[in-house]
């Protein structure tokens, strides 16, 4: 199977890896140094060998860094992961700090006063290092300098070496050669000679390729050039790529080994667009360094990725029923089990089986999120050997998972009952159901962006006094990543929606040592008719839901539903009911049929 069980790291693993760590700083001349989760290309799930967060501190979560300085080693996360960093780090070594709320300038300001600050200039953004910069006091200043963790990791795993394959124009909706154009004019339009491509699903989507070379995400590791004439020049192992590969990339893109990219970069004249936000510090130095020229700008391919084609959203329309068949399967497997025979294993083998048993999966699309009584209320929690947890009757189970298939990602949650539930769970699932229904239902004026409808999914808990510590949701891709940007349902998110968009949805509520809960669908923006009595000149949008997965009924309080909310489920449930019936086994439709009838 595509998940493994095994815990990567253990605390105690930290303490020594970070006194030679200690040893290297002195030995570098620097006074503190910055370790960070991502990559050089900036990614959320990182391959084996660039997992230095985790290898040093034993914080295995998706997001966060780590400040190392001779007396104190700060390990930042944000809310989602404040419970799992206290268990994974040996906090007499690392100290968990709560981020955003502490920024890193004046944590450092604070912890060490005066000092050099080394970096590693290809796992930092330019805007990051600007951004840190700026909060630091007059005493300290940042220095680039070599990998230091890598100095000190014997064993560190070679670069991944997975193959490229070719992803279908037919999928696409659209062919390499035309993206290619349409950004080749946006670079002309600005007056750019090229682009620095540096993000591996931009790179993916542009060239109408998949890769192998991070677990759960199918992308491919390398840096291109987009040339102005829409030519470009792709910076790639050889290895990666077969005959036909080089056949689908055709005469107009240009391969080169990665050890090319420094000249070819500095090769280039101006102005040459980079994007601040997620391009390495380092390619920022090569330019500099050559006098060429820098237009800072987005990414030029992030928009359009996100804004799906016709031929796109069919495809993960068929994936997610193809995978809410699957659900069905796993969910009426599940009820016919006694839960005190099963453990958080044995239902995320289960799960695994059941999308396997389609054929058509690739991939999870990550590691499936299965918490049990107090592991729900663990965010990201990943089930391992060493933590497993019976599910004990009475149970609230939450199931987090999602599958990676040719024509689409899903990304699914359902929090399920197991028996009679614990106290507040019933009304606290409630509140997470209405505040997601409110999301379903949303219509805006064209232009508002996530930041607008967030507080939409968060009302009913707020008005019990209640929140969630995550944002309500993320941009997905199309046999991408699971995450994605630039579109989001957060607080922070300034991007406006636009049709085309796939997003989750989905609040949550988590009570530490007791239970978590989180409901989740997928939702594409599309364009929405004036409702009668509106103005047909003002241009609305709206949610149309992805996901058909049965939600648990058991965990409703009837008399918290309004009956707008009452009829969206019964709505929901039918949809569910007749897209899913001819594509399941007799026993699951038995199953569903009863657990999709009317309230």
């Amino acid at each position: 199977m595509f998940q493994s069980f095994s815990a990567t790291t253990t605390p105690e693993q930290g303490p020594p890896r970070l006194a030679a760590l200690r040893a290297e700083m002195t030995r570098a001349g620097v006074d503190a140094f910055l370790i960070p989760r991502a990559d050089a290309h900036q990614g959320e799930y990182v391959a084996p060998r660039d997992d230095r967060l985790a290898w040093l501190t034993g914080f295995t979560g998706s997001a966060g860094f780590c400040i190392a300085t001779a007396e104190t080693a700060g390990v930042f996360v944000d809310g989602r992961y404040t419970l799992q960093a206290r268990q994974q780090v040996a906090t007499e070594a690392f100290t968990p700090v709560p981020w955003p709320a502490t920024q890193p300038g004046p944590w450092l300001t604070e912890t060490l006063g005066t000092g050099v600050i080394g970096f590693d200039p290809w796992l930092h953004t330019h805007s990051e290092i600007a951004r840190l910069g700026k909060g630091l006091g007059t005493g300290l200043s940042l220095q680039r300098v070599e990998n230091l963790v890598d100095r000190i990791w014997p064993d560190q795993p070679a670069p991944p070496q997975g193959a490229v394959i070719i992803h279908p124009d037919a999928l696409a909706g659209r062919s390499s050669a035309e993206k290619r154009a349409e950004i080749a004019e946006t670079l002309r339009e600005n007056g750019a000679t090229a682009t620095i491509l540096t993000l591996p699903d931009s790179l993916c989507w542009l060239l109408n390729i998949r890769g192998s070379d991070i677990p759960r995400n199918p992308v491919v590791h390398a840096f291109a050039i987009l040339h102005a004439d829409g030519t470009c020049d792709l910076f790639i192992d050889a290895a990666k790529l077969s005959d036909a590969l080089h056949t689908h990339l055709g005469p107009d893109i240009r391969t080169h080994s990665p050890d090319s990219l420094n000249p070819g970069v500095m090769a280039l004249t101006g102005p040459v667009r980079v994007d601040p936000a997620t391009a390495p510090v380092a390619i920022f130095d090569l330019l500099e360094s050559a006098g060429i020229e820098v237009q800072p700008a987005e990414d030029p391919c992030i928009l359009p990725k996100a804004c799906k084609t016709k031929a796109e959203i069919s495809g993960t329309a068929e994936a997610h029923l193809r995978d809410g068949a699957a659900m069905v399967e796993f969910l009426a497997w599940l009820d016919a089990q006694d839960p005190a025979s099963l453990t958080e294993i044995d239902v995320v083998r289960a799960l695994e089986g059941f999308r396997a048993a389609t054929g058509a999966l690739r991939d999870i699309s990550f590691d499936t999120i299965c918490g049990a009584g107090p592991h729900g209320a663990i965010v990201h929690y990943r089930v391992t050997e060493d933590t497993n947890r019976a599910v004990t009757p009475g149970d609230l189970l939450l199931v987090d998972s999602g599958g990676q298939y040719a024509d689409g990602t899903t990304d699914v949650t359902r929090t399920m009952a197991t028996g009679t539930p614990p106290e507040g769970a019933v009304a606290a699932f409630t509140r997470v159901l209405r505040g997601m229904i409110s999301v379903s239902l949303a219509r805006w004026p064209k232009g508002l962006a996530g930041r607008d409808l967030d507080a939409l999914a968060r009302a009913p808990l707020w008005q019990a006094g209640q929140d969630y510590d995550h944002g309500t949701g993320h941009g997905v891709g199309v046999y991408l990543c699971v995450h994605e940007g630039p579109q989001r349902l957060s607080r922070v998110s300034e991007v406006p929606l636009r049709p085309g968009m796939i997003l989750s949805n989905e609040p949550g509520y988590y009570r530490e040592g007791a239970f978590g809960i989180r409901i989740e669908n997928l939702v594409v923006v599309t364009e929405m008719p004036p409702p009668e009595g509106g103005d047909p000149a003002r241009e609305m949008l709206g949610f149309e839901t992805l996901t058909y997965v049965p939600i648990d009924r058991r965990l409703i309080d009837l008399d918290q539903l309004a009956p707008a909310e009452r009829a969206w489920l019964d709505a929901y449930h039918a949809r569910v009911r007749n897209h899913l019936e001819t594509r399941v086994s007799p026993a699951a439709r038995d199953w569903l049929f009863r657990v999709t009838e009317p309230l």
